[in-house]
């Protein structure tokens, strides 16, 4: 499931050993390659040059290490100062998410708010609810007339939920997942609120767009999510997503061209595996091709003449991965342990792995987007 990382335009972000500032990153032949220069050293200002895959594919730059020795130098439990370790691959953009875009993503939503957070419920509930809908919701067009009647139907039988209305009702749900330059890369701990006993990954791929809303590229995310404080209430959504280390993305932006297109995301196949220091392992995949809005579609309601982001933004596509098993016993369903290594793949993207910690116990968060800027004009990069 690895990428060739000789194959495709790829962009990142790294720190490289004698410099205090992010520098940004591709790959040749095998090596990973400071590309950084005036114009070129901000993931955001390559984006909004209009060309980002020329800009990238015909600059100058020097190697810092084979990609293999920086992967093993990112992943690593105490990473070698003297070695490049990854970044997460953007840094002004805002960073967004679309929800219950999978009909499995989307009946267990339910299952979160009708359980109450309850996982030891979710098992009698998933029945009780498929039962009643007795329909393939797969085959639904969000939006249209025979969805708006299995809406009707759910109302009649008092079963009815926000996490439906989204899922096939005429508005996606979108929301900030994070504030930019907060996402962690590769190799990188990912976070869980210490308040949270039933959690998850959800392996996602991630769209690269531009203030214009143009779709220039694509990479691999985790949407750290904790099912029981979104099922206690949807309004405890931020509570959920948001916290240190949260929302990882990488290694790599892969920008479109010839070979790599929206349509090659479309048919994507994004694989999950959970190894726990317990022995216990998890696999599952996300079919991009199940997707129950396009990709289109849910940057066009993220991004236009309602809201601007002047830095563009990441848009995290939504996941159909909803773990289901047993980790500590029958019925018990699945929660993370600390320690869990998380390996989201496709062999397009490549793997995005991180190691699962308390988001109190993560690094904290503490470069941001104002010393960035500081940073790069004291280089005379800006």
């Amino acid at each position: 499931m690895a990428l060739h990382y000789s194959d495709g335009i790829l962009l990142g972000r790294a720190d490289v050993p004698g410099y205090d500032y992010p520098r940004i990153v591709t790959v040749r032949d095998r090596d990973l390659v400071d590309i950084t220069a005036p114009g070129l050293a901000m993931v955001r200002d390559i984006a909004e040059r209009g060309d980002a895959a020329r800009d990238v594919r015909g600059a100058a730059g020097t190697i810092v290490g084979s990609v293999a020795d920086v992967l093993a130098n990112s992943a690593a439990q105490q990473p070698d100062p003297g070695v490049a370790k990854l970044l997460a691959p953007i840094d002004l953009q805002a960073v967004k998410a679309s929800g219950v875009t999978f009909v499995v993503s989307l009946l267990e939503r339910v299952i979160e708010e009708q359980a109450r957070g309850d996982k030891l419920r979710a098992d009698a509930l998933r029945g009780e609810i498929l039962g009643l809908i007795g329909t393939d919701l797969s085959e639904l067009v969000p939006g249209s007339e025979p969805a708006m009647q299995v809406k009707a139907a759910l109302i009649e039988r008092g079963v009815w939920s926000q996490y439906l209305e989204v899922g096939i009702g005429p508005d996606a749900e979108i929301f900030t997942k994070g504030q930019p330059m907060s996402s962690v890369g590769y190799g990188a701990e990912v976070g869980l609120h210490p308040v949270s006993r039933w959690n998850n990954p959800e392996p996602e791929v991630a769209l690269l767009v531009t203030s214009k809303g143009d779709i220039i590229g694509a990479t691999l995310g985790n949407d750290v999510n904790l099912r029981d404080v979104e099922g206690r209430s949807a309004l405890l959504l931020g509570k959920a997503k948001d916290n240190n280390a949260s929302g990882a993305l990488g290694p790599f932006i892969r920008l479109f061209d010839s070979d790599f297109t929206l349509e090659t995301v479309k048919e994507a196949e994004i694989a999950l595996r959970v190894e726990g220091e317990d022995g216990f392992v998890l696999e599952g995949h996300s079919s991009m091709s199940q997707l129950s809005r396009t990709p289109e579609s849910l940057v066009s309601a993220t991004i236009g003449r309602h809201h601007q982001y002047p830095d563009g933004l990441v848009l995290y596509l939504g996941t159909m991965f909803a773990p289901v098993k047993d980790r500590d016993g029958a019925g018990k369903g699945f929660t993370h342990k600390l320690g869990d290594v998380v390996s989201i793949s496709t062999p397009t993207l490549g793997t995005l792995r991180n190691r699962v910690n308390l988001s109190t116990k993560c690094p904290p968060w503490t470069y941001g987007a104002s010393h960035l800027i500081r940073d790069l004009a004291k280089a005379d990069l800006l």
